[in-house]
């Protein structure tokens, strides 16, 4: 009977280059003062000292971030791309984010704007008996505007960090294990910016689609083909 050949069979004795690394990683972002609704009452009336805790006040704050993303856009130069909603947001921010790396420098290639679902706070007005009018806050998922700051990092390669515009703006930061270890790589003089083996791979497409969030570790192998190298991972 013949034996099953695995792909570590078929690697075994060929790997030019074996890197251990986290695949996608995210980061959740939260004021954690801010996950109840009696705690924004208190941030809005005891913190920012105003007599009622209207939901004018939420509205007011959000417009002044998004008027500070906008100036901090211009100051910099920064281009602000308006994602549609079927774009795959990565392939519409590749061309900035290669001409950030371009530059050698870390810093922001692009702010998208999207319009997506999040958990932000709604208020609920109420009046007693009298004519005293009070608020109350609980969270909803409804669609409001989110910015995604690409940047790319010297260390990490491309990077975004998602904020939402509405209170209480939670946030996601984005990294790619696999992108710190091309970029290690290629310090180190090892390959090329696209795979760390110098495979004329696709850029910042690793074919691995485990979440860092699982508990597994991501392993790459490296391995020479009649074209060059490939890498996999399993």
């Amino acid at each position: 009977m013949a034996a099953t050949v695995t792909i570590n069979d078929v690697l075994d004795g060929h790997v030019g280059l074996d890197i251990e690394c986290l695949d996608r990683i995210y980061l959740n972002g939260y004021v954690p003062s801010l996950q109840m609704g009696g705690q924004v009452v208190s941030f809005l009336t005891q913190h920012l000292g105003n007599p009622i805790p209207s939901p004018a006040i939420l509205e007011k704050i959000g417009t002044a971030f998004r008027r500070a993303v906008a100036s901090f856009a211009e100051a910099h130069r920064i281009p602000v791309v308006r994602f549609a909603r079927n774009d795959r947001k990565i392939e519409v921010m590749r061309p900035y984010l290669a001409r950030q790396a371009g530059t050698g420098r870390t810093g922001v290639a692009a702010i998208g704007v999207a319009q997506e679902f999040a958990p932000v706070y709604i208020a609920t007005k109420h009046t007693g008996h009298t004519s005293a009018v009070w608020f109350s806050f609980a969270v909803s998922q409804r669609r409001v505007t989110c910015y995604y700051f690409y940047v790319w990092d010297d260390d990490f390669g491309p990077a975004f960090v998602k904020v939402c515009a509405y209170f209480p703006y939670p946030m996601k930061v984005w990294l790619n294990g696999h992108g710190w270890a091309k970029r290690q790589a290629t310090k180190a003089g090892i390959g090329s910016p696209s795979c760390p083996t110098g495979s004329p791979q696709p850029p910042i497409r690793p074919r691995c689609k485990r979440s860092a969030t699982d508990s597994a570790r991501t392993r790459s192998r490296c391995s020479p083909n009649a074209g060059g190298r490939s890498c996999r991972c399993r």
